[in-house]
């Protein structure tokens, strides 16, 4: 029976091992394909049928036609404040509104904690959100991306369940000491909450990075787009042309693929850059967030 038992084990374990690294190519596979064809030869990679497993022949043309392109070198200035304000102000307002509602002794608490749950599931809608933008004056500007959004739902709440468990000894030994609210938090609270503060980044930063749809509802001005329109504009309006400008039409045609993927790893690259220094958080915070309180 032990023999039969441990048989099984050992034959769980390939089979776990089978599905986590059949997982692992088809999660990286597509990620590979896309810098594979991004530094290919365009004339062999137009001409190629099949899986692609490595860059045929080598071409930097895609990359430096991309870096040329003033609407790509505008939409990261763009992307970048948005990323930058956005967070700043979000983790600013995320925080404030845990820290209320983790104290236990604020007035009407479960009331305000039940207002903002229920603007998970019910909301107004796209048509008076653009309505409000209008009227208060930031259509067509970057801060129309960013105020309207000051703060999720969802990470709020996580955020106030990491804030419930730190121990309340801490808090009122900082008021015998004279310390006031603002003080508790960004002095005590905050470097205490490290890990969800990172986990906050990271989602606050990959949801400002990869946000395109709002900006095109509330952005008009060609100047002002974030990276991810152009992107969105180059792979779906297949308007490459102005990136390769003194070829022929068949040419253009086919370095306009290599394009396309050059962008797509110009998009991407900074959150693939910057995920390695906050995975470390990345579960820690997230069940400190999810399970306390």
């Amino acid at each position: 029976m032990k023999q039969e038992s441990g048989f099984l084990e050992k034959l769980f374990d390939i089979a776990i091992y089978a599905i986590l690294i059949g997982l692992v190519i088809v999660t990286l596979y597509p990620l590979l394909y896309v810098l594979f064809a991004s530094v290919s030869n365009a004339g062999e990679l137009i001409a190629y049928k099949g899986i692609l497993w490595k860059p045929l022949g080598f071409s930097m043309e895609a990359y430096r036609s991309v870096m040329k392109n003033p609407g790509i070198v505008a939409g990261y200035k763009n992307t970048l404040f948005i990323v930058v304000a956005g967070v700043t102000l979000n983790l600013f307002m995320t925080a404030l509104g845990a820290y209320v509602l983790s104290r236990k002794n604020v007035m009407w608490n479960k009331v305000f904690m039940f207002m903002i749950v229920f603007t998970m599931f019910f909301h107004g809608g796209l048509i008076p959100l653009y309505l409000i933008v209008k009227n208060v004056g930031l259509l067509d500007s970057l801060w129309a991306t960013i105020i309207p959004f000051a703060m999720s739902t969802f990470n709020l709440i996580i955020m106030r369940t990491s804030f419930m468990g730190i121990p309340e000894g801490l808090e009122e030994s900082a008021k015998i000491d004279g310390a006031n609210h603002f003080t508790i938090l960004f002095r005590i609270v905050l470097p205490l909450s490290m890990p969800v503060i990172a986990v906050m980044i990271l989602y606050y930063a990959v949801d400002k990075w990869n946000g395109w749809f709002y900006a095109s509802v509330f952005i008009k001005s060609r100047e002002l787009f974030p990276l991810q329109l152009v992107l969105r504009e180059i792979l779906i309006s297949n308007s490459t042309d102005s990136m390769s400008i003194g070829a022929s039409a068949g040419e253009r045609h086919q370095i306009g693929e290599t394009i396309k993927y050059a962008t797509i790893v110009v998009a991407t690259l900074p959150v693939l850059c910057i995920y390695p220094f906050v995975q470390r958080y990345f579960v820690k915070g997230v069940m400190v967030g999810s399970l306390k309180g």
